[in-house]
């Protein structure tokens, strides 16, 4: 006899940014009801435009700060503006969308039962002592420097989380974001990879800061989405925290030759001073995540650049 699938009902905080378009996208394509939740204070509706006459998709304007009432049966909490010059803009503001913001979808999501992940970040690990960075490393944060807001709000967020999952057994998954790039990133974020192309195919000098020897581990989006949801698939008891990224590590530098190389821009690369509380060293170590989850990044960063390229360069010429 034939079962018939149930579709799921998933809410998707954040759901118009970079990473949440693609986590929509990727959830419609495989069967379920999805309820994309943006204040749009960094996300854009033009990121989910296409997505707006499927009749299981539906978009809502509210901010994560305020209580939510909805049914649903899964909950990704990716609400929080994620690059320094945003999340830097009111500070205040941010930590508040994780922090509030993680009490209000914890609080759906004890009423409705639903199983909820939580989008955390590699700035927990703050100027990592420790090289890669494993789960179990406590971090080494500035709790009071220009970054603060952010870091100490993710880590809030993984303290409610846990404290949910023994207080009330919810159902947690918590996944470290590592530094991801792709289509949609937004063009003015401060990001390194974002800034270096934009430069690049406007043939404008490359910023580098410091002299570019510090290291970075960068993930294509398509691959960290994966892991997402693999994360939110798998087995009650693995809760994380569980790092996703590429370990694949590249000096800034290198980062900008190829950017370069791959534009055939005539950028000139400058050096500027480093930003206050820059970490030097950024890796994760998946080993959890390959073990658990079966997961590793497969999209090598030439790949994943062209395509992040392509995307800049029709967005330039769009505007």
């Amino acid at each position: 006899m034939n079962t018939i699938k149930t579709r799921k009902r998933i809410l998707i905080t954040g759901g118009a940014g970079f990473l949440g378009s693609h986590l929509c996208e990727r959830l419609l394509n495989e069967g379920n009801d999805v309820l994309c939740v943006d204040n749009f204070f960094t996300g854009s509706k033009d990121n989910i435009l296409h997505l707006l006459d499927n009749p299981h998709f539906e978009l809502m304007r509210h901010d994560v700060t305020f209580p939510l009432y909805v049914e649903v049966d899964e909950i990704y909490n990716l609400a929080c503006p994620a690059s320094p010059i945003h999340y830097q803009f009111d500070p205040v503001q941010t930590t508040k969308t994780s922090v509030h913001g993680a009490i209000n979808m914890l609080g759906l999501a004890k009423r409705v039962k639903a199983k909820i992940f939580q989008a955390s970040t590699s700035e927990v690990y703050g100027d990592p002592l420790v090289h890669p960075q494993k789960e179990d490393y406590w971090g080494h944060v500035n709790p009071v420097g220009i970054r603060s807001c952010y870091d100490e709000g993710k880590r809030c967020a993984e303290t409610l989380f846990f404290d949910y999952y023994r207080q009330h057994q919810l159902k947690i998954k918590v996944a470290r974001i590592f530094n991801t790039y792709g289509p949609r990133m937004h063009p003015n974020d401060g990001r390194v990879v974002s800034n270096f192309i934009v430069q690049a195919l406007q043939n404008q000098p490359i910023t580098v800061y410091g002299q570019g020897q510090q290291t970075r581990s960068f993930c294509y989006a398509d691959d960290l989405i994966d892991g997402f949801i693999r994360l939110m698939n798998s087995a009650d008891e693995i809760t994380g925290p569980i790092n996703l990224g590429n370990p694949g590590e590249f000096t800034i530098l290198e980062l900008a030759e190829k950017v370069i190389a791959l534009t055939g821009s005539a950028s000139q690369i400058v050096f500027k001073p480093l930003p206050s509380d820059d970490p030097l060293q950024r890796q994760p170590d998946i080993g959890l995540a390959t073990e658990k989850l079966g997961w590793k990044p497969s999209i090598s960063l030439q790949e994943g650049l062209v395509k992040t390229i392509q995307y800049f360069d029709n967005l330039l010429k769009r505007s």
